[in-house]
């Protein structure tokens, strides 16, 4: 068995939050002259007082909800950051992270994140739902990141924008946001970089081919020159799931060495020979990044700016490399 498969290890799981609703209407009996006290909700309070007007709790018909209400910050006990776990590469999402240090429930509906550096607004994953966050707690929400825009520099800083939800209005309250990991800039400068490798040639996985265990399985990469510009594909490294066949062990990279120049239009197809990089169950049962590769580039031909994008391959390949990896390590036999 190959040196590729002998490793063993186990993959965390990354967990995040589930969203539910919650609400709190109760009353409770006053002293000495029997009269009911209203007990206002935490999630009202808080509400009341970021929209800075009055507000009752006694008791009656619930009023429809009305449109947000525009407030400048969050309670200072809450403080909101901006990930990107592994398992949102593929699928260009991040995570709205929010702890709630204060000592009343946040509830917490419409999440927006805007930044200079993309191209629109990003936005829930799944809309229309309420995230409570009890004091103390924490919840990660699910965005799902816009273009970028390549005329803003890599420089820049978040800006978080949440519905907090009272039950019978709801007010939007803005915050400045931290990345922790520092994944936007990186982000931002990869993408950049691809939109102009993509202006002289598009890459892209076009197809699999699987291998008995053993043997290596063929991976294909098109470059499809565009005809309008000049770039280098220099070569496509390893990942935690899939290795090249034949490359040393010292060696991250399977080098390509295809040149672009402008004026080209003849697609080239390459065929990697690929094997697991590791034979365990939960590597594969946990995948996140193992069918995103990072391929070395370069743009305006030899001499110009090198750097990395991401390529990813593709929901329907992801799907067949898996299994081949499965059948290839024998797993459940």
């Amino acid at each position: 068995m190959p040196r590729h498969a002998a490793a063993q290890g186990s993959a965390k799981a990354e967990l995040w939050s589930s969203a539910q609703r919650h609400r709190d209407g109760r009353t409770v009996a006053g002293r000495g002259r029997g009269r009911a006290r209203p007990v206002v909700a935490p999630g009202a309070a808080l509400v009341c007082a970021l929209a800075l007007a009055g507000c009752t709790g006694g008791p009656g018909p619930s009023a429809p909800t009305a449109a947000p209400t525009a407030a400048p910050t969050l309670p200072a006990a809450v403080t909101v950051e901006v990930q990107q776990l592994r398992s949102d590469v593929a699928g260009r999402q991040a995570q709205v992270h929010i702890a709630n240090g204060s000592d009343e429930a946040l509830r917490v509906g419409d999440v927006r994140v805007d930044d200079v550096r993309f191209d629109g607004a990003a936005t829930r994953v799944v809309p229309d739902r309420v995230s409570t966050i009890p004091p103390g707690g924490t919840v990660d929400i699910r965005v799902q990141l816009p273009p970028v825009d390549c005329t803003a520099s890599d420089d820049g800083g978040p800006q978080v924008v949440l519905e907090i939800v009272g039950d019978s209005s709801s007010t939007e309250v803005t915050a400045s946001a931290s990345d922790p990991v520092g994944f936007l800039a990186p982000l931002h400068a990869r993408e950049c970089l691809l939109e102009r490798v993509m202006d002289a040639a598009s890459l892209s996985f076009t197809g699999f081919t699987p291998s008995p265990p053993g043997q290596p399985a063929v991976l294909q990469l098109t470059i499809a020159p565009t005809g309008r510009g000049a770039a280098t594909v220099v070569g496509v490294e390893r990942t935690n799931l899939i290795d090249f066949a034949g490359t040393a062990a010292d060696e991250d990279l399977r080098p390509i060495g295809i040149e672009v120049a402008e004026g080209d239009s003849v697609a080239v197809n390459m065929n990697l020979g690929i094997v697991p990089f590791r034979c365990d169950p939960h590597a594969v049962q946990e995948d996140k990044r193992g069918t995103v590769f990072d391929v070395r580039v370069g743009v305006d031909g030899q001499g110009g700016e090198e750097g990395e994008v991401e390529l990813f391959v593709g929901e329907e390949l992801r799907g067949r490399i898996l299994s081949w990896v499965a059948e290839w390590c024998g797993f459940g036999r």
